[in-house]
């Protein structure tokens, strides 16, 4: 079982969440070509091992986390709101 740590409401069951894709992938500019957004959307790497990730809790807080989980053993290293990797406060 996937449990992630929440910042606000704590320890809840991965079935909480949403998984919102991966976090080290930069979102092109709206003036990107249909090409660029194809590969944004569809083409990943479906790497092993450690792995920045977005998830939803769409059935708590509603906010967005940042997911740092090995995707071998599904070990969570960290949990943070998705505004604050992000720079925002």
């Amino acid at each position: 079982m996937l449990i992630i740590r929440c910042p606000w409401c704590g320890e809840r069951d991965h079935t909480e969440f949403t998984y919102g894709g991966a976090a080290s992938v930069a979102r092109p500019t709206p003036a990107a070509t249909d090409q660029e957004w194809v590969d944004y959307v569809y083409m990943r790497d479906n790497s092993r091992g450690s792995h920045e990730e977005y998830w939803h809790h769409v059935q708590g807080c509603r906010q967005w986390l940042r997911v740092h989980r090995d995707t071998m053993t599904h070990e969570i290293a960290s949990v943070m709101p998705a505004a604050m990797a992000a720079g925002e406060r």
